[in-house]
């Protein structure tokens, strides 16, 4: 597994696992951790796919922070865009899980309005692990009836999905570390609802200009969010940042 260089809190180095471990105090109460990546100026894609924002380091930490987590939260759009697969966790990673209760590799939980996922994709298919579909009143009947041979499907929201109760029904169904990779829509939205406790933001060290979109793509918040820098790594060119909830907030 790779090692990190922290600069933050104190200089040293640790592995990406021990860098980005959940806190200790994650109990049955959801916690969501955000993960994204961005441009040094700000965009959050190169084409409308992430992909060429990445380097291995980003990778691999990418697989790491997939690895702790109980369930992989993810919007339909992020899943077409970037030919989602199934989702593993890492080997050397095994025991960590089996200690803390988690299934050998984590759950995917896809969240869609009207049901528009290729359900023949390895997303679904591979998967070791049921995944398990966010949906709304939209959805129609016989796609439901189709996604459900596939994968665990729940209405949470008439026209789009509750984000709240989607959040409370991971927990509740025993998946309380929550991992979002986006896209930038639902980020916005996991913020506006207050959802987030803690962001991982990788800074690629590229500048693209353009016109893309930022890691955050919605109505603006009321306030702005005040975040605390909680660590700060580096690896190949890359700045890894967590920024965690204020006291305030």
């Amino acid at each position: 597994m790779r090692t990190l260089t922290r600069l933050l809190p104190e200089p040293g180095t640790e592995t990406a696992a021990e860098a980005f471990a959940y806190p200790a105090a994650v109990g049955p109460e959801p916690h969501v951790r955000a993960n994204m990546v961005s441009s040094i100026d700000g965009a959050a894609a190169i084409g409308g796919r992430v992909g060429a924002l990445t380097g291995p380091a980003d990778q691999e930490l990418l697989t790491v922070l997939r690895s702790l987590c109980d369930v992989l939260v993810v919007g339909a759009s992020t899943v077409r865009a970037e030919g989602y697969g199934p989702v593993r966790a890492l080997p050397e990673l095994a025991r960590r899980r089996a200690e803390l209760g988690q299934a050998p590799n984590p759950r995917i939980a896809i969240l869609t309005r009207a049901l528009d996922l290729d359900l023949g994709s390895s997303v679904f298919t591979r998967a070791t692990e049921r995944p398990i579909v966010l949906t709304t009143g939209l959805a129609p009947a016989d796609r439901v009836a189709e996604a459900r041979r596939v994968a665990d499907v729940v209405v949470a929201g008439d026209r789009s999905v509750d984000l709240p109760r989607a959040v409370a029904l991971l927990g509740e169904l025993g998946l309380p570390r929550i991992l979002s990779e986006g896209g930038p829509h639902l980020l916005a939205r996991l913020f506006a609802h207050d959802l987030v406790d803690e962001l991982c933001l990788a800074l690629s060290p590229v500048v693209t200009a353009g016109e893309e979109f930022r890691i955050t793509n919605g109505p603006a918040l009321p306030e702005p969010l005040p975040l605390r820098l909680a660590a700060l790594h580096t690896a190949d060119g890359f700045l890894f940042t967590r920024y965690v909830r204020t006291p305030a907030s």
